[in-house]
C-alpha cells in the first residue's frame, strides 16, 4: 500500500525508457551532439545580438529573448534525460521535479508570448513605419518584454502553487522528465480546481498569442496588398516568414504530442519521445529559421566569421 504522505525532498523514480542492450551509449552519443548543437545555436544568436551594434533594435531586443527561452527549455529536459539514460538511476527529488516541470512550461509559455510581441514589433514597422521609433522607444521594448516575462512567470507560478494544497501519497513519475500533468498524478486530493486552473492558463497563452498575431499578420498582409512598393512588401516578408515557421513549428509539434496521447495504439516510448520533442526541435531550428529568413542576422553572422578567418589567416 502506498504511502498516505510523504517529505518534501522525498526521492521519486522516472519511468525510463526501454533500451535495448547496448543502446544506451549511441543514444547518449546522439542526445550530446543534439544538446551542444542546440546550445551552440542560441549562443551564437545572442552573441550577435550583445555584440554587434547594427542588431541593437526594438526588433532584435525582443528576438533576444527567443533563444535565451530556448535554452530554458532545451537544458531543463535534455540533459536529465540523458543522464538517467546512461546512468540507469532515474531519480529526482521532488524540489528538483518541481524546479523542471516549471521551467518547462515556462518555456512553452515563453514561445507564445516572445512570437506575439515579435509580431507586434513586425506590425507597427510595416504598417506604421513612419512612427516606428517613436512608438518603439526604450522604454515600451522593456514594458513589452517585462509583459511577455512577467505574465508568463505569473501564470505558471499559479498554476503550480495549487500543487502545495494537495496531499502526495504516490512516488512514480509516468514519464521521463517532470510536468504538470505528471506531478498531479502524484496527488491522492481532488485536482478539480488545479485541471481548471491548467485549461484556463493554456487557454489564455493561445488566445492571446494567437489572437495578436493572428491580427498584426493580417494588417500585414492588407498594407502589402495596398503598397506599390515592391521593396516594403520583400522586407515584410523576411521579417515575418521566420516568425510564422516558428510558430508552425511549435504549434505542430504540439499537436503531434497532444495527439500521441490519445491514440492507444501509440507505444508509451513513441509517447514520451513525442514529449521531448516540443522541448527539442524548435530550440534546434529556431536560431536556424532566423539565421535563413533573416537578412540583417545572417550577413551579421557572415561578416563576423569572415572577420575571424582573415584574424586566423594572418
Amino acid at each position: 500500500m502506498e504511502n498516505e504522505s510523504f517529505g518534501f525532498s522525498s526521492e521519486l523514480t522516472l519511468d525510463p525508457f526501454v533500451i535495448p542492450p547496448g543502446g544506451k551509449y549511441p543514444i547518449f552519443f546522439v542526445g550530446i551532439v543534439i544538446y551542444i548543437f542546440g546550445i551552440s545555436c542560441n549562443l551564437t544568436l545572442l552573441a550577435l545580438i550583445i555584440l554587434n551594434r547594427n542588431l541593437h533594435k526594438p526588433m532584435y531586443f525582443i528576438l533576444f529573448s527567443l533563444p535565451l527561452n530556448d535554452l530554458i527549455g532545451l537544458s531543463a529536459m535534455l540533459p536529465k534525460v540523458l543522464s538517467d539514460i546512461v546512468t540507469e538511476t532515474h531519480k529526482t527529488h521532488y524540489p528538483l521535479c518541481v524546479l523542471q516541470a516549471f521551467l518547462l512550461h515556462m518555456y512553452g509559455g515563453g514561445i507564445l508570448f516572445i512570437l506575439a510581441a515579435m509580431s507586434f514589433d513586425r506590425y507597427v514597422a510595416i504598417c506604421m513605419p513612419l512612427r516606428y521609433s517613436s512608438i518603439m522607444i526604450p522604454r515600451v521594448v522593456s514594458c513589452i518584454i517585462a509583459l511577455v516575462w512577467g505574465l508568463d512567470f505569473v501564470l505558471i507560478s499559479s498554476l503550480f502553487s495549487l500543487q502545495t494544497r494537495l496531499p502526495r501519497c504516490r512516488y512514480v513519475i509516468m514519464n521521463v522528465f517532470c510536468d504538470n500533468p505528471s506531478l498531479l498524478k502524484l496527488t491522492c486530493g481532488n485536482t478539480t480546481v488545479n485541471n481548471i486552473i491548467g485549461l484556463f492558463n493554456t487557454a489564455v497563452m493561445q488566445v492571446v498569442s494567437v489572437s495578436i498575431q493572428a491580427c498584426s499578420y493580417v494588417k500585414i498582409l492588407l498594407t502589402c496588398v495596398a503598397t506599390r512598393k515592391t521593396e516594403a512588401k520583400a522586407k515584410a516578408v523576411n521579417t515575418c516568414v521566420a516568425q510564422l515557421v516558428i510558430l508552425v513549428i511549435f504549434e505542430v509539434v504540439g499537436t503531434f504530442t497532444i495527439l500521441s496521447h490519445r491514440f492507444k495504439n501509440v507505444s508509451v516510448d513513441m509517447q514520451k519521445i513525442m514529449g521531448m520533442l516540443i522541448f527539442i526541435v524548435p530550440p534546434l531550428l529556431n536560431p536556424i529559421v532566423y539565421g535563413l529568413y533573416t537578412r540583417e542576422i545572417r550577413n551579421t553572422l557572415l561578416r563576423v566569421l569572415k572577420k575571424k578567418n582573415i584574424h586566423l589567416n594572418l
